[in-house]
């Protein structure tokens, strides 16, 4: 546990070190701000002494991917595999964290104001003009970390997305990411899996509870799988 924690701590300041020059990179290399994220997020499984395993293959024509959220390595992991540059769906708060903030306004990713009812038409604006621009949207359809071995509630939101825009949707399943746990402060050496599952068919009007069960259904395979090793 002491290691663990002094590991949580080793790797939470390297990684603000980090963000605060992935800003500047990003603003001295504005051409460049999609290679800029992807060494930046290849940097952190090199100091982060974890490995990645791919399962599947994202889709070429993918408009925008779905991921359970564990930790903040899904969104490290996701941006160093991911072919495409992806735009990140992500609380608006963050965007207002002095410096660490510009992670979202730099790179043009989509922070959401949850308080202001409105927030869904700017955003549904704001994803059809990153569409048009060739890069994937990203979003956490649970809408925060889930704890446990067992998927959040999807929010509507990814849904309101993908269907006002007619968007072609993949989901993807991230399995071990919580070798970061914040609430924990512990940081362990490890395998994190991704799994890249089919695109969504969204001519059943209850897609998103069916892609829910399942992400849910590979996540209890792998599971067992752990829990047999």
């Amino acid at each position: 546990m002491i290691l663990s924690r002094i590991k949580a701590f080793y790797y939470a300041i390297e990684f603000v070190i980090s963000v605060v020059m992935v800003v500047f990179l990003m603003w001295l290399f504005s051409s460049k701000i999609h290679a800029v994220r992807r060494f930046w997020a290849k940097t952190q499984r090199w100091l982060g002494f974890y490995s990645i395993e791919v399962v599947g293959e994202p889709k070429p024509d993918t408009q925008m991917i779905m991921i359970n959220h564990k930790s903040m390595l899904d969104i490290v992991v996701l941006e160093e595999i991911y072919p495409k540059n992806l735009c990140w769906v992500a609380k608006k708060e963050i965007g207002d964290i002095p410096i660490i903030g510009k992670i979202l306004s730099i790179p043009k990713m989509l922070p959401v104001d949850r308080s202001n009812p409105r927030a869904i038409v700017n955003l549904l604006k704001e994803a059809k003009d990153r569409i048009e621009n060739d890069r994937v949207i990203a979003i956490f359809p649970e809408g925060t970390r889930a704890k446990g071995n067992k998927l959040l509630k999807f929010q509507s939101g990814a849904k309101v997305i993908a269907d006002k825009l007619d968007l072609k949707v993949q989901s993807v399943v991230v399995v071990g990411s919580d070798i970061m746990d914040a609430k924990k402060f512990s940081f362990k050496n490890g395998k994190i899996k991704v799994i890249y599952l089919n695109q969504i068919d969204r001519s059943d009007e209850s897609w998103l509870e069916n892609t829910r069960s399942k992400m849910q259904a590979v996540l209890d395979i792998e599971r067992q799988k752990t829990d047999i090793n």
